[in-house]
């Protein structure tokens, strides 16, 4: 089936983004649509929601993870946005599950969540797994939505590395060269990936993301990684098709098929 009869039939490709205050999540979706524009948001009735009065309610605290946030360079994109579990609430936990729930088990494919982006920050100084954040990977079931972790800021610890690097007696000019693989080493071994590995419902896969703070950054990977992670073959080609960044997987999944 060619793309435009799959988008006939699907219609946008939805994704629910969880991820704490500042987590870089609105950055990356940028990337991923090639704006620097902000998204609009519509309710769940499709009807277009007024920035100013939603900057108003999330100061008030509510979220509703039921609106759908587009942007207009690329509205084959839908998303769902969740703040995340960082103040340990059990309402938004519960919140989020029964919106996945739902989103997993409705009729039409169209209505259905097809991936879900988990954003963890690696600036932070803990640079781990809130308990708010463990509870959803030992206690909510997916079911057939893969979900993707995105460390996020991964260039932190670049910074990290380039330190040990210096206190070590390297040069200034070979220790900015040499951290961004000395960070990648460190993290393959660190504590992140150890949890994810033993938890009840792990994730299908993970990225980590530097730099998408730049007018340049690379999506690339997280493009191929949520590629490679849908099952379904006509979801895989709507992702393929939908993006923008990345001609080169477009080419690649063309010459598979």
């Amino acid at each position: 089936m060619d793309s435009s009869k799959i988008r006939e039939k699907i219609g946008r490709f939805r994704i629910l983004v969880i991820g704490r205050a500042n987590a870089g999540k609105t950055t990356i979706l940028q990337r991923i649509c090639n704006t620097q524009d902000k998204p609009k948001i519509y309710d769940s009735a499709g009807k277009e929601i007024d920035l100013t009065v939603l900057t108003a309610s999330k100061e008030c605290g509510e979220h509703e993870i039921e609106n759908e946030m587009v942007f207009e360079s690329n509205p084959g994109f839908v998303f769902h946005d969740s703040r995340g579990f960082e103040a340990g609430s059990k309402d938004e936990f519960d919140k989020v599950k029964a919106f996945i729930t739902d989103r997993s088990t409705q009729v039409k494919i169209s209505k259905r969540l097809h991936v879900i982006w988990f954003c963890i920050p690696m600036d932070e100084a803990c640079r781990s797994f809130t308990a708010g954040e463990e509870k959803f990977f030992t206690e909510c079931d997916t079911a057939s939505i893969p979900v993707i972790v995105l460390f996020t800021k991964f260039d932190a610890l670049y910074g990290v590395e380039f330190r040990k690097l210096i206190n070590t007696g390297t040069s200034w000019k070979d220790a900015k060269q040499q951290a961004p693989k000395c960070a990648q080493e460190t993290f393959t071994d660190g504590p992140q990936l150890q949890f994810l590995k033993n938890v009840r419902w792990p994730p299908k896969c993970h990225v980590c993301l530097p730099y998408m703070n730049k007018d340049d950054a690379d999506c690339g990977a997280l493009i191929e990684q949520t590629a490679g992670a849908l099952d379904d073959e006509a979801l895989e080609q709507l992702f393929v098709s939908t993006q923008q960044t990345n001609l080169e997987i477009c080419m690649t999944y063309a010459i598979q098929r």
